[in-house]
């Protein structure tokens, strides 16, 4: 087949305030008509920066060097900007890895996509093919969500607005970076397999950049592997899962929670099966009102959490699992008292959350910590790192000085897998993945009881998602801190958790040892899920 996509020798640079960087070095590769070329690497190794140099769409302090980007024949770089803003969503269309900063937050979501598509055809009455675009990406009862703002959608519904926006105007080359991130198991398998479906009808080429080899297994036909900028391997689908070459791709095979030693054991889920209940819900549930009309009356709820009751023992790992909307992360934060909720109660270490008042929880906000989902929404853009997590830590009292305080970051830092450079640094200066770790960090500054983590390593590669899921054991086999980990990655369940509680539509429908859940599951919807996540070796 003829290559649609050619990159040759691409070089871009980076200006810092340590220096310049080089961002991409020096790369080649060329995809084919109707093919799917997947980019792997760690986070921060250029996988992102190559997809926006193609597009055109550099930071303010980045610049193409060299190189030459070459679509159909047509060298992309030497075009007008008004050239290539005709170009971007047409023929080149990119998936973001970030919906929420990615999506304007005063359009609909409807609007957004209607847009791409008056602007690129003569359609002025787009509303059929919104409809459609919605619906072929999972968006349920998609005649009303087309009229919502994007923070009225959850994570994952987000997500799959932007992908319904890049596929709006068919382009010839698909950028996906990490599209399926946000998304639970069942979502991504219908997603992966539309875009498979759209390759094959439109022969559509496909950059596809990922830190999920199972997805790679799945949809690639070849693979290159970055490492600092540089391409380290290429190689066919099947010569790369037999046999890796370079010591980078083989030690993330190596990183596959799946593949990690000291998976949580039936032993070890029996032995602590007993220890002291830390947090428990009781009923809990959420209601969100519906308003209409002039007066805005409520004529109706969302039952985002609707009687759900489960509880976390100390030292013990829950795994919340489910689609998203299902109100996984609504229960999470209604757990923490961060959404009030609107019937049943939470109990934190024999209190009733719901009994205390503001100067009394606020004092119980040290035992309780979040890993939120989206790490560069929750991270505060104008604080320095140090400032992020000094801040906790001085108001919740961590620490008798500020030296002291020093020291603990820098070594939070050193555990989280960042240098202590890091510390003078803005959130904007690091990757996505480099930001979730700061987040996780930042939890962990004020020695917490109970972290509620929500998707806390869903943005990170799998090398770095090995560090954390051992840090986080680690820190629970020493400290006896409780984890509720809401994720939509069963191989991060099979790893982590002591137990699984298994959420559709605000309602627990399996509960029970992870181990027992995940071989022989009972109910059909966590068949359905278990069905559907892709793994290394099977299509």
């Amino acid at each position: 087949m003829s290559a649609v996509l050619q990159v040759a020798n691409l070089n871009t640079r980076l200006d810092a305030a340590s220096g310049e960087v080089r961002a991409v070095d020096g790369i080649d590769f060329e995809i084919a008509r109707g093919e799917c070329f997947a980019l792997v690497g760690e986070s921060g190794s250029g996988k992102s920066m190559t997809a926006l140099s193609v597009m055109r769409l550099l930071p303010e302090a980045g610049r193409i060097a060299d190189g030459r980007v070459l679509l159909d024949g047509q060298e992309l770089l030497a075009l007008p900007e008004a050239a290539m803003r005709a170009v971007r969503g047409r023929r080149v269309a990119m998936i973001f890895q970030e919906p929420s900063t990615a999506l304007n937050p005063v359009l609909t979501v409807g609007r957004q996509i209607a847009e791409v598509i008056e602007r690129h055809s003569r359609d002025r009455n787009p509303e059929a093919k919104v409809l459609e675009l919605l619906k072929a990406v999972g968006i349920p009862d998609p005649e009303s969500r087309i009229h919502s703002f994007p923070f009225q959608l959850s994570g994952g519904q987000r997500q799959r607005v932007m992908i319904a926006a890049a596929l709006a105007a068919d382009p010839e080359v698909l950028i996906a970076d990490e599209p399926t991130t946000a998304l639970d198991v069942t979502i991504q398998a219908q997603i992966l397999e539309l875009l498979k479906q759209l390759q094959a009808e439109r022969q559509m080429a496909i950059l596809f950049i990922t830190h999920d080899l199972g997805i790679v297994w799945q949809m690639a036909q070849r693979v290159a592997v970055m490492r600092e900028g540089k391409i380290v391997e290429l190689a066919s689908r099947e010569e790369f899962f037999r046999a890796p070459r370079h010591p980078y791709s083989q030690k993330l095979f190596a990183a596959l929670p799946e593949r990690l030693p000291g998976r949580v054991s039936e032993e070890a889920q029996a032995a602590s099966a007993d220890a002291p209940v830390i947090a428990e819900a009781r009923d809990l549930k959420v209601w969100f009102p519906i308003r209409k009309g002039v007066f805005k009356r409520v004529v109706g709820h969302v039952r985002a959490v609707d009687g759900v009751s489960l509880a976390v023992r100390a030292g013990r790992t829950l795994a919340l699992v489910g689609e998203s909307g299902s109100g996984k992360t609504t229960a999470g934060k209604a757990m923490l008292r961060l959404i009030e909720p609107t019937g049943g109660e939470v109990i934190f270490e024999g209190t009733s959350l719901r009994m205390l008042s503001r100067a009394e929880l606020r004092s119980r906000r040290r035992a309780m910590q979040i890993v939120f989902q989206d790490p560069y929404a929750s991270l505060n853009p104008r604080m320095r790192v140090t400032d992020i997590l000094a801040e906790g830590m001085k108001s919740l009292g961590v620490g008798t000085s500020d030296a002291g305080r020093a020291a603990r970051m820098a070594e939070l830092l050193e555990q989280v897998g960042l240098p202590r450079e890091a510390l003078g640094r803005y959130p904007h200066e690091f990757s996505g993945g480099q930001r979730q770790r700061i987040a996780i960090a930042r939890a962990l500054a004020v020695e917490p009881k109970l972290i509620v983590c929500d998707e806390p390593t869903s943005a990170l590669d799998v090398s770095v998602q090995a560090q954390i899921l051992n840090l986080l054991k680690s820190l629970q086999e020493r400290l006896g801190i409780a984890y509720l980990f809401i994720t939509h990655n069963i191989a991060v369940v099979e790893y982590l958790a002591h137990e699984v509680a298994v959420m559709y539509q605000g309602r627990i429908v399996e509960h029970g040892a992870a181990q027992a859940v995940l071989r022989s599951p009972q109910d059909d919807y966590t068949r359905a899920l278990l069905s559907a996540v892709p793994r290394v070796g099977t299509s």
